[in-house]
């Protein structure tokens, strides 16, 4: 049903834009002499945004609305004696159920009173979908007489259908920061209670992390450990690993494909390099399983060292290789964005090549520079699958790379998986996980613009 009424406001909104582009049209064979104000295009474009943005609005909402409001009517429609004295989660409970047994999935043998809510629960979505349909094509038609209507040689569309785009997009830019500033506060509030349960000095300064809660209170994990350190060490180790190998080959490369290479070879190498952001992560995580680790093993072996099967080493590693075309791409745009001027003053000054490119070249592309490498760590440390398969999610206290280690996106994922229930500190863990997360990836930023405003050189 939603799919469809989408398509008839677009199809309505084809139609009122035909509508105000004919009528357009006609004004120069009805008012001759009289100059337009607006391209045919602006006219259609106007009555089009009239026809579908208030019944697109209007649906969005009503959708959005919609379940609350059945549930409320379907919640007050219940027998009092069947709802008195239940705590929300067991009416949550019985809603769904009803809503089940609605949709056909019966189990067992449900109450009268269930079958009874199911065939309103029925009854009522049916009606508000058709109540939906029917207002929207409503408003969508009025809006596209309302508009048409307005349309004069002298009417000025084009002013019309920028405002409407501006308001657009400042509708836009508003949902972006309450949707960031929605998470944020989320993640504080889950953050919060977790608090309340776990002490903040346990959860920073502590050194042991099962926060496994046990099924019974006579077990020894019952009570779980939530010191975090471990897993914060895992993830710096992992992400200095990557960056080791992704910084000097991505920066490397750039500075070949921009200064040395010629077209012929930067048309081939920089598709071939770039390609490696295009594999999925679950492949390097193969790769790192199957070829790196026990290649990395075995020379271990040879080299007298133990490495175990599943390192911080080999997840790093082929971390680092995933991570090379976001320095090198972004690299290689801001070194060739450099002027050409600079490079041949800095020649007629007397310096070679190399010397342009350290003392000229790489502080003017400076901004560019930090942005792939900020990025490049941002993904190294929000990394998940190559982790979990190459490096495990045992959350060990260490910083030998030949060790296994895990990550705070990782235990992120352990700690969600399955049935959770957000009343304990287990499911809660991983929220302020997450906070941390946020935190020092907003740390991280804040020293990257300031590295970038110490180094970096103007050129007017």
């Amino acid at each position: 049903m939603v799919s469809y009424i989408f398509l008839v406001l677009l199809l309505l909104t084809a139609v009122g834009y035909m509508f105000g582009f004919f009528r357009a049209r006609s004004f120069a064979t009805q008012a001759a002499g009289v100059q337009q104000h607006s391209l045919a295009g602006y006219h259609g474009a106007y009555v089009a945004a009239w026809t579908g943005i208030p019944a697109l609005l209007l649906v969005l909402l009503w959708l959005l609305f919609q379940g609350s409001v059945v549930d409320w009517l379907l919640l007050g429609s219940l027998p009092a004696e069947k709802v008195q004295g239940l705590e929300q989660g067991r009416i949550d409970l019985l809603i769904s159920e009803i809503k089940s047994v609605a949709k056909g999935n019966i189990f067992g043998t449900p109450d009268q009173t269930v079958l009874d809510a199911a065939d309103r629960y029925n009854r009522w979505q049916g009606i508000a979908q058709w109540s939906m349909v029917a207002l929207a094509l409503a408003v969508a038609i009025l809006g596209l007489i309302i508009a048409r209507s307005q349309l004069a040689p002298r009417f000025m569309a084009r002013n019309h259908f920028e405002s409407i785009v501006t308001v657009f997009m400042i509708a836009c830019s508003v949902i972006a920061i309450l949707t960031t500033l929605g998470i944020v506060l989320s993640l504080l509030y889950e953050s919060l209670r977790f608090f309340s349960m776990v002490s903040v000095h346990e959860f920073l300064f502590w050194l042991n992390w099962e926060p496994q809660i046990a099924m019974r209170a006579d077990q020894a994990s019952a009570g779980g450990a939530f010191g975090a350190i471990p897993v914060f060490i895992g993830t710096m180790l992992i992400a200095i690993i990557a960056m080791a190998v992704a910084t000097p080959i991505g920066l490397y490369s750039a500075i070949y494909l921009s200064e040395y290479a010629s077209p012929k070879v930067r048309a081939f190498v920089k598709p071939v390099l770039e390609i490696l952001a295009g594999i999925p992560t679950v492949v390097y995580g193969f790769f790192a399983v199957l070829t790196v680790a026990p290649a990395m093993r075995e020379l271990g072996i040879s080299l007298g060292f133990d490495i175990a099967p599943n390192s911080a080493l080999a997840a790093g590693a082929v971390m680092g290789i995933m991570l090379i075309p976001f320095i090198s791409s972004l690299s290689d745009d801001a070194i060739s964005a450099v002027p050409q001027s600079l490079r041949d003053g800095s020649f007629g000054l007397g310096a070679t090549k190399g010397e342009t490119i350290t003392k000229v070249l790489l502080p003017a592309a400076l901004p560019g520079i930090m942005g792939g490498i900020l990025l490049a760590l941002s993904r190294a440390i929000g990394e998940t699958m190559i982790v979990v398969m190459a490096a495990g999610i045992i959350a060990a206290l260490t910083l030998n790379p030949f060790e296994p280690v895990t990550t705070v996106t990782v235990q992120i994922v352990t700690l969600l998986i399955g049935d959770t229930e957000f009343d304990n500190p287990k499911t809660l863990a991983a929220f302020a996980l997450g906070l941390i997360l946020f935190l020092v990836t907003l740390l991280l930023n804040v020293v990257a613009l300031r590295i970038v405003r110490r180094f970096r050189e103007q050129y007017d």
